[in-house]
């Protein structure tokens, strides 16, 4: 039986008329547009407001508890404790967490841009663990759009060859472990409610990351030192990261749910075009000719395999090999 929050969701989507495949896809792009937000306010407080990675990605997990604890023991008070898979939504919470501070770590010492470009090999990762492990069929006109796509984001991010240091790691690391926490949204499938996950995920994020926390504070490392917020607005603004990570996180589950890995993958290439958006607007990063062709590039990509997946519906028909 669905949670109230579930059903809302559920009875928003239906009104659309497309099929569930193609509900996922939207509630998938939107989420892509939105996240990044959460990324500039992680950028900000780390350059601007001094904290350390650790503590924002700790605060971010935090916030997600805050945000969605009261509204689980609303609508079903036991539904935490009765949990079917506890520690698979444990593991999924600690995986979310690690991959979350590693690229906080970045975005603190690299641009924006040139991170997401980077962790944009995640795609590609989950496309294949999809088809692999999942039986997901990903034919070779998916497999175009998907490393056509990728081309664009290339060539909106344009990372220069100074940030493949040590540091060019994180995003990578990042990359795998957040592909291991997608993956475990699926493995888990209906065995509990999305609110429960985000619940159970952020409780163990937190918990996990007070833990780092205090064994990196303690051993001198400044990306671990602890801290407060300095201010009202530094407050609000950790207050705004986790709620846009646990809110937009609930629809991210709900859209596997209702979509296969292998199609929902591309997807994330959206987040670009926010991240572009966002890095001129509060980096003073602006987009050249070049990066624009990129962001075209990415949605046409998007757009095709909607495309795609609606005709194939439309046909009543299981994919064939070259679709």
């Amino acid at each position: 039986m669905d949670l109230p929050v579930e059903s809302a969701i559920r009875t928003m989507t239906s009104q659309t008329g497309f099929s569930d495949v193609a509900k996922g896809m939207t509630i998938m792009a939107t989420c892509m547009f939105v996240l990044p937000v959460m990324d500039a306010i992680a950028k900000y407080m780390a350059v601007v407001g001094g904290m350390s990675p650790a503590q924002v990605t700790f605060y971010r997990f935090f916030f997600q508890v805050v945000c969605t604890l009261p509204l689980l023991l609303m609508v079903s008070p036991s539904a935490l404790f009765s949990a079917k898979r506890p520690w698979m939504n444990c593991l999924r919470g600690v995986l979310h967490a690690s991959a979350s501070l590693m690229f906080f770590a970045a975005v603190k010492y690299m641009p924006l841009a040139d991170v997401f470009a980077i962790y944009f090999v995640e795609p590609f990762m989950l496309t294949m663990m999809s088809a692999l492990f999942l039986g997901d069929r990903v034919g070779w006109k998916r497999w175009t759009a998907i490393v056509v796509g990728f081309g664009g984001a290339m060539i909106v991010i344009q990372p220069s060859f100074e940030i493949f240091g040590w540091t060019s790691l994180l995003p990578v690391a990042c990359a795998f472990l957040y592909t291991l926490y997608l993956f475990l949204n699926r493995a888990i499938g209906d065995a509990d409610s999305p609110l429960v996950m985000q619940t159970m995920s952020g409780i163990a994020g937190t918990l996990f990351m007070g833990a780092a926390l205090l064994a990196g504070d303690a051993l001198g490392d400044k990306d671990f030192a602890v801290s407060l917020p300095q201010s009202g607005l530094a407050l609000a603004l950790l207050v705004l990261l986790g709620s846009i990570s646990g809110y937009m996180h609930l629809l991210i589950v709900r859209a596997f749910r209702l979509a296969p890995l292998s199609l929902l993958a591309p997807f994330q290439y959206f987040e670009i075009i926010s991240a572009t958006i966002l890095g001129y607007a509060l980096f003073s990063d602006f987009p050249t000719p070049s990066k624009w062709l990129g962001i075209v590039i990415i949605v046409a990509s998007g757009l095709f395999i909607i495309w795609r997946e609606r005709q194939q519906a439309g046909a009543n028909r299981p994919p064939l090999d070259g679709q």
